[in-house]
């Protein structure tokens, strides 16, 4: 598969994971009945195994490993955050408030994978 396609791919699903992420997180916060049909619970990890699977084919196309290249380093242990927020976000957090900060923190977190992504650095908000 070309690196065209598999970064695509990549960047088409993690674009529908964050989307899937904020309107669950959206309906958890208010207590929604929608978080109980399948498609909900099902989606994700559908979205999801494809996102990993492409980074899989994109690190190998490149030729750049997780804990071997600082910039994928940083994406991984970020993604490792991302998902224990997420958790806590949708699932874990034992009150509103808590749910409520573990959600904006798990966007916060995605959002600085995109940024170390896109500049190939572990701290992307230094030049």
């Amino acid at each position: 598969m070309s690196y065209q396609l598999l970064k695509h791919i990549h960047i088409t699903c993690a674009g529908i994971s964050i989307t899937l992420f904020f309107l669950r997180g959206a309906l958890s916060l208010n207590g929604s009945s929608i978080m109980q049909q399948s498609w909900v619970k099902i989606a994700p990890h559908i979205v999801d195994t494809l996102l990993l699977a492409s980074a899989l084919g994109l690190a190998y196309t490149i030729q750049q490993y997780p804990l071997v290249d600082g910039w994928l380093t940083a994406k991984f242990f970020a993604l490792l955050l991302y998902i224990g927020l997420g958790s806590v976000a949708l699932k874990h957090g034992k009150t509103r408030n808590i749910r409520l900060a573990a959600w904006l923190a798990a966007m916060a977190v995605f959002a600085y994978i995109v940024l170390v992504a896109i500049r190939h650095n572990p701290f992307p908000f230094y030049q």
